[in-house]
Parts: structure tokens; C-alpha cells; sequence
């Protein structure tokens, strides 16, 4: 198959997808099926063949356990960046080969300008490990980018340095900066604990997880507790996965919208293969982005698929690892 991946990339990251999504997310399972050995394998063992996939809800999705045990590159390509999943001791992380880090910026700057504007209108702080301590994580590779891209005289990655994180907000409330702070569930409840505060000029988002460092809590609780400690009125949230190129965000209610080039579907508990737009169940994703790995991913998270495209995730299979943001600190 000839794959112009020039106009495949100049559609995809354009209002044009929303009209074209289907064409060019069958084009992607086409290429995918003749130059991914891996996801080729897969589709071989539940007997699917190329010719029997008619629509999106035909295409077989990857379970994502097989990037723990398999290198899943389409085509014949190196690749530029290499990234691990957070695991736990004794876990296999998953790996995520990335091709090419310049689709990965264009990917992850999409969608922040979709639902932030530009990083440019910002300083960005990060309660998170910084890039040197944790390169091979996407999330920290993204922030740090995000980063670079602000207005950058401020921002800048925190960990777990409360004092000097609130020296900086005091600094950007007194001065009427806008700020956005991501950080992880845990840190940010640590940090509203210590430094509880009326927040007028930034907004935070969280990217989840708190497995093994506090008690877990409902998407819904956690933000109720952060809104309270900070006095504002909502608190965003940011869904993405070492395994994926794009994220989606929650600007409200914990409920996701998903950039233009990003679609989930609603799996069937018990049978992989019954594929739904919409529906309570296990969620599988469409990432277009990935088009040298796989766009075809079956998490392990469940949730809501909401008939506008939007979604909500309730939790993980009981048989799924430990895994995500929450284990990065």
C-alpha cells in the first residue's frame, strides 16, 4: 500500500477530519494491517480478515497489554523516543515506541490548542517529576514541551516542592498571570491540604492517579475536595495513556471530549469483538496520531460512551495492573 502519510498528517490535524474521520481511520487499519506484524498476528488469531472491514465499529482493536510483551511498530521505520508506562514493582511496564517525536508535539500542541488556546497565554507548572528524572514518561515529555512552548518565565516542574510551588502561584495571583498547573491526583490533594487558598487567575488539571499513595476517591470527590480548598468553581482533567499520541480533556464533570482526530467506542465486557459507539463498558480509542505504532487501541479502563462522542471513565477490570500518572512520583 502507498500511504501518503504528508496529506494523511495535514487532514488529521485539521477541522477538515471531522468530516472524513471514517475514510481516513480505515485508510490507517488498512495500513496498519499489512505493516504492523503484531496487530496483523492479532487480527489473524480472532480471524479477521482485511476485506470484512466494512465500518469503524468491523476494525479490531489491540488489547493494550500486548505493548508490555511486544514491540508494536507499523511499517519499517526507528524509532525517535522511547516511552514507558509508570507499573509497579513487579509489573511489566508497557512501551511505546514513537517513531517520529515530531508527530507527538503536533499531536499533544493540537489538542491543548483545542480546548486551551495556546500555551502562550500561559505560564505552566507542573506538580510532577521533572524531565530529567523521568524522560521516558509521555506525560512529563508532553508538560515539558507545553512548557517550553508558554510563556515560560514562571513555569516549570515543582514535584513535591509545596513551598515553593506556592511561592510561585502567590507571585502569579498578586501579578494577575495566567497559569495553568497539571499535576497528579495525590499531589494535588497533598498540596491543598498545605496550601489551601483562593485561586483567582489559574486553573489546574489533573491527570489522575492515586494507587498506592492515598486512599482512592471518586473523579467526582476529588475535585469537590479540590474546589473547596482552592475556591473556584472547577477543576479540569486530562486523559491520555503512555500507549496513545493524543489526549483528550474534561472541562467539567470529569466528562471527556475528545480532540478531532480521537474517537472511543463502547467494548462489550465479555466479548472483545462487540464494538459500539456508545454504551457503558470497557472503552476502546481511535488515535489517528498513531498511524506508525497503532490507532486501534482496546484499554482497560470502563466508562460511559456518550452518544456526542464525549465519555467518562468509572475505573479499571479488577484483573488490570496498576498503572498510569498516579505512580510516576
Amino acid at each position: 500500500m502507498n500511504f501518503n502519510f504528508e496529506e494523511y498528517y495535514k487532514i488529521i490535524f485539521s477541522k477538515q477530519i471531522e468530516s472524513c474521520f471514517d475514510k481516513y481511520a480505515l485508510q490507517a487499519f488498512e495500513y496498519q494491517y499489512n505493516n504492523n506484524p503484531v496487530y496483523r498476528k492479532y487480527c489473524d488469531l480472532i480471524h479477521i480478515k482485511e476485506d470484512k472491514i466494512k465500518s469503524l465499529t468491523d476494525i479490531p482493536f489491540l488489547p493494550v497489554e500486548l505493548f508490555k510483551t511486544h514491540k508494536i511498530i507499523s511499517g519499517d521505520i526507528k524509532h525517535e523516543l522511547e516511552f514507558h508506562s509508570s507499573g509497579t514493582t513487579g509489573n511489566q511496564a508497557s512501551k511505546h515506541f514513537v517513531a517520529n517525536a515530531g508527530i507527538y508535539k503536533k499531536s499533544f500542541t493540537f489538542c491543548f490548542k483545542k480546548f486551551f488556546g495556546n500555551p502562550d497565554k500561559y505560564e505552566i507548572l507542573a506538580l510532577l517529576p521533572s524531565y530529567r528524572e523521568k524522560e521516558n514518561s509521555s506525560l512529563v515529555y508532553m508538560v515539558n514541551e507545553l512548557i517550553k512552548l508558554s510563556a515560560n518565565k514562571h513555569g516549570g516542574f515543582y514535584k513535591n516542592n509545596f513551598d515553593e510551588l506556592n511561592q510561585k502561584i502567590n507571585y502569579l495571583e498578586k501579578n494577575k498571570i495566567k497559569y495553568l498547573l497539571f499535576g497528579v491526583s495525590f499531589a494535588l490533594l497533598d498540596f491543598a491540604e498545605k496550601y489551601p487558598q483562593k485561586i483567582c487567575y489559574g486553573d489546574f488539571i489533573e491527570t489522575g492517579g492515586m494507587k498506592g499513595r492515598r486512599q482512592e476517591i471518586t473523579r467526582q470527590e476529588l475535585h469537590k475536595i479540590l474546589c473547596s480548598a482552592f475556591k473556584i468553581n472547577k477543576i479540569y482533567s486530562e486523559y491520555g495513556m503512555t500507549e496513545l499520541l493524543s489526549q483528550a480533556y474534561s472541562k467539567e464533570s470529569g466528562i471527556f471530549l475528545c480532540p478531532p482526530q480521537m474517537k472511543v467506542f463502547c467494548r462489550d465486557g465479555s466479548d472483545p469483538l462487540m464494538i459500539t459507539k456508545s454504551g457503558k463498558g470497557a472503552i476502546n480509542i481511535i488515535d489517528l496520531a498513531n498511524i506508525h505504532s497503532c490507532c486501534f487501541i482496546a484499554t482497560s479502563d470502563i466508562g460511559n460512551i456518550y452518544k456526542n462522542g464525549s465519555f467518562e471513565v468509572d475505573g479499571r477490570f479488577d484483573e488490570a495492573d496498576v498503572r498510569g500518572c498516579s505512580m510516576l512520583i
